[in-house]
């Protein structure tokens, strides 16, 4: 696994990179997977490239190839979540309506929370069934922003 650091404005983000898909981004705070080497790929630059074009507002949907590593359950939930258009949002219970088990609210949430690709997967697109922002491992602050920006509310 070859892991790169970017600075991004909304921070230092880490992106990871193995077998020619991109398995993690880390934000500043985030533990980073211990088997990392330092180093950088062509999949990383292009990572960064579409961070920073989704970032400026230029960017709607990711093309890089993502491999998350998670449970059965997970991946349902991660592969609901890509289907979540730009500038929308689904409450926790559609997602879990959605992936079969209108009762599995937290294990959403907990699949949300374990999403080793944010941004790319948008786990930030999830809210509280009473529209509330609840839950992003980058920090309410950061779900926020991209949400303003997804609506083009923020100034670019």
């Amino acid at each position: 696994m070859i892991i790169a650091f970017q600075q991004t404005t909304i921070g230092r983000v880490a992106v990871a990179e193995c077998g020619g898909a991109i398995t993690n981004l880390c934000f500043g705070m985030d533990t980073l997977p211990q088997q990392a080497e330092i180093g950088e790929t062509e999949l990383t630059r292009e990572a960064f490239r579409q961070i920073d074009a989704y970032l400026a507002g230029e960017l709607r949907l990711f093309s890089v190839p993502v491999a998350p590593a998670g449970t059965p359950f997970m991946q349902r939930v991660w592969e609901i979540l890509r289907t979540i258009p730009y500038g929308t949002t689904l409450t926790y219970r559609d997602v879990a309506v959605a992936a079969g088990n209108p009762l599995a609210t937290r294990a959403v949430g907990m699949a949300n929370n374990r999403n080793p690709v944010p941004i790319f997967i948008p786990c930030h697109r999830v809210i509280g069934s009473n529209g509330a922002l609840v839950g992003y491992r980058g920090g309410l602050g950061l779900k926020k922003r991209l949400l303003e920006l997804e609506r083009g509310i923020m100034s670019r």
